[in-house]
């Protein structure tokens, strides 16, 4: 099959991938930013929907998944026997460029360069550094904590953290965003680290290849995608606002204005009657 590169060759794509896609949604989770992909990709699928129970997903998820977690992605096609669950966003967003799309992710390489080490493009380096290593399980790490944090605010116990796991387990530049939205409770600690995470950032975005919009220059990416919940989810809070920010602030709200993702958020409306991507 050719490389896929813009619309027309993306709904050639398709045609040839079709696929049976069901998405198992849960309110205020990282799911939202699979729901955007969807969109973008503007792939038929169908969207189940759950409300959280005790600020956890609902039992019936174990249906789906014994870990009874969500976002979860089934599909179906002619190539499959039985339909293929996949559950983490990291791996479902992933999955879904590979097959769908790849315009996605930046040019590997630089013209006349391929397969030489160094050859690569900054986009493409960009790419890599902000999604893969491992980002998006430091995002799912920050995620829970978040919830324990506001868990064990209401019932009054002392919080205790250790931020050695964390860490080991996290690139260097996301290893601040798996603390971020637990806000004051922690602010004295977080502070100064979370200021030079949050300056890179705005950084990147200032630097942007090509004096693009994005973080890997002038075309939505993967990467835009998988930092849309943690930067959102930090927005206002923690030192993340746009007097100290604003290139960062604008991103933010140039990602919110992407028709795919107001079409997701409208589609969240439309299904369940309210949209809320707080924690």
């Amino acid at each position: 099959m050719a490389p896929v590169t813009k619309s027309t060759d993306q709904a050639a794509m398709k045609v040839e991938q079709k696929a049976k896609i069901t998405l198992y949604w849960l309110e205020k989770s990282r799911a939202q930013r699979v729901l955007w992909l969807l969109e973008e990709l503007k792939l038929d699928y169908e969207l189940k929907t759950y409300k959280r129970q005790n600020m956890q997903a609902p039992e019936e998820l174990k249906k789906v998944h014994p870990l009874g977690k969500s976002p979860l992605l089934s599909i179906e096609s002619a190539a499959t026997e039985k339909p293929i669950i996949l559950a983490e966003s990291g791996v479902i967003i992933e999955y879904l460029i590979d097959h769908f799309g790849p315009h996605l992710v930046p040019k590997r390489y630089e013209d006349g360069r391929d397969n030489q080490v160094g050859g690569e493009t900054e986009s493409w380096l960009r790419y890599r550094q902000l999604y893969a290593a491992h980002g998006h399980r430091a995002i799912d790490e920050m995620y829970v904590k978040a919830k324990n944090v506001k868990a064990r605010k209401r019932n009054g116990q002392l919080l205790t953290i250790n931020q050695s796991v964390l860490r080991e387990r996290s690139p260097f530049f996301i290893k601040p965003v798996t603390n971020m939205i637990v806000g004051g409770f922690e602010s004295a600690f977080l502070r100064p680290e979370l200021g030079r995470l949050l300056d890179f950032l705005e950084s990147q975005i200032a630097s942007s290849p090509n004096g693009g919009g994005y973080l890997c220059g002038h075309e939505l990416t993967g990467a835009d995608i998988i930092m849309s919940f943690p930067l959102n989810a930090a927005r206002g809070r923690a030192g993340l606002s746009e007097e100290r920010h604003p290139k960062l602030w604008a991103y933010i709200e140039r990602l919110e204005a992407v028709d795919s993702f107001k079409r997701s958020v409208q589609k969240i409306i439309d299904t369940t009657g309210s949209y809320d991507p707080t924690l």
